[in-house]
């Protein structure tokens, strides 16, 4: 079975007090079926209550994983998608995608950890993407393309204004995670929903599956934002420079989440783009955003129990150890909360503001209010430092969430589960700010 990058950049608390908190679930609920898929149904069923154990037999266990195989097929990859506390219980929601369809099983959990109820989930009834009014397919159209890097073979999608020549192109570069091409998350699919908006109004681009989600295998060690990120955005930039009908004195790049964060090493690394656009970019460290994520999803549990302040205290001390700036005696690959030193190492070294007040190109740098990821606190960090600077753009979007979406408040994860668009403002914002050059 592959191995899966967790998604550990949004990563919120709990409030019930379970021992080693919600990492220790996760990585839990991946090794079970780590377990499963290599018939190791003995390590397996010990982590089974024994009220689960008295009902179901290691054999029953075994006998359902092959009803499992027999309809779905084999086990390719697995994610965990939801979590939450269920009175005394804790449950985790994991994705199982096997050869013939996807399932979810929900993974119940007691105060010790151990595992009490494992259930095959129905098919969701959750809304389905809906496309924007501004997303008009007589304006535009798409081809499949392919992003090579190394030994790697990214599938893609340029989007290109109908009826246009010279135009100018924007290279859309991922969050943090596993991720398609539509950055997809719920029923939202903001790059979809960029892509159509900037190609309505006559601007292309380049959208592609991410790595991590086509080759987990490769992030099993160490690793770092290089193998990540920047070596498949910095050959998305190499495809666009090919594309004839592209203005080359006008390819730009979009990053959002973490690609923000790292798009000022990116336009370091690629002198010749004509700019970068920073949509809800970390200003801070990941450590610094990770505590404060937190922080705020402690204050939503409305959790005022000596418990949950200590469970709260426990996981930023945990998250502490994320800080890391050089290996010292720690090999690359050691893991810290999930991901490897080598990572911690390199992304910490690294100051993003400080690398953009270095650059030539032109700099727009877009930010939600409501946005529960990467506050305004980042956005203020941005502006103290960049804010006078001539080749730079600013603007806060006070309904704006993380996606980029209208929301009427700040809220929690469970705004991504109902379909909201990309704002058309911010849309025609990003389309004014390229064509002035």
């Amino acid at each position: 079975m592959k191995k899966v990058f967790l998604l550990f950049f949004a990563l919120l608390i709990s409030s019930a007090s379970f021992s080693q908190g919600i990492l220790s679930l996760i990585g839990k609920s991946q090794n079970l079926f780590n377990q499963f898929s290599e018939d190791k149904f003995t390590e397996a069923y010990a982590n089974f209550d024994a009220t689960f154990q008295a009902k179901v037999t290691q054999d029953d266990l075994k006998s359902l994983w092959g009803k499992i195989g027999e309809r779905f097929g084999k086990l390719d990859a697995v994610s965990v998608i939801n979590s939450k506390t269920e009175g005394d219980f804790y449950t985790v929601i994991v994705e199982g995608k096997f050869t013939n369809d996807t399932q979810n099983f929900m993974i119940a959990y007691n105060k010790t950890e151990k595992i009490v109820g494992f259930f095959l989930q129905p098919k969701s009834t959750a809304a389905a993407y809906v496309a924007p009014a501004y997303a008009d397919t007589t304006l535009y159209k798409e081809k499949e393309v392919y992003v090579k890097s190394a030994d790697h073979n990214l599938v893609g999608l340029l989007t290109v204004p109908k009826n246009v020549t010279n135009y100018p192109v924007v290279v859309l570069v991922h969050g943090s995670g596993p991720s398609d091409m539509d950055e997809t998350i719920g029923p939202n699919k903001p790059f979809k929903d960029l892509a159509a908006g900037l190609a309505a109004k006559g601007i292309a681009s380049i959208r592609y599956v991410k790595r991590t989600m086509v080759y987990p295998n490769d992030f099993g060690g160490a690793f770092t934002v290089k193998e990540e990120v920047l070596d498949d955005a910095l050959a998305a930039v190499a495809l666009a420079r090919t594309i004839p009908e592209v203005d080359k004195k006008q390819i730009y790049l979009l990053g959002h989440s973490l690609g923000g964060m790292l798009a000022p090493r990116l336009a370091m690394l690629a002198p010749d783009l004509n700019g970068v656009l920073l949509l809800a970019a970390p200003a801070r460290s990941l450590t610094d955003l990770m505590v404060e994520q937190n922080k705020y999803g402690f204050a939503l549990s409305k959790d005022t129990t000596q418990a949950g302040k200590l469970q709260l205290d426990s996981v930023i001390k945990m998250l502490d150890k994320t800080r890391i700036t050089q290996l010292g005696a720690m090999k690359p690959d050691s893991n810290v909360l999930v991901l490897p030193a080598s990572y911690l190492v390199d992304i910490n070294n690294y100051n993003q503001v400080e690398v953009a007040k270095k650059l030539k190109q032109r700099i727009f740098i877009a930010q939600g209010g409501h946005d529960f990821q990467v506050s305004t606190t980042d956005y203020d960090l941005w502006n103290a430092a960049l804010g006078k600077k001539k080749n730079v753009e600013l603007k806060l979007y006070p309904s704006l969430n993380h996606l980029m979406s209208w929301q009427t408040e700040k809220g929690s994860m469970n705004q991504y589960s109902v379909p909201s668009s990309v704002s058309e403002e911010l849309i025609t914002d990003l389309v004014n700010w390229i064509k002035a050059k």
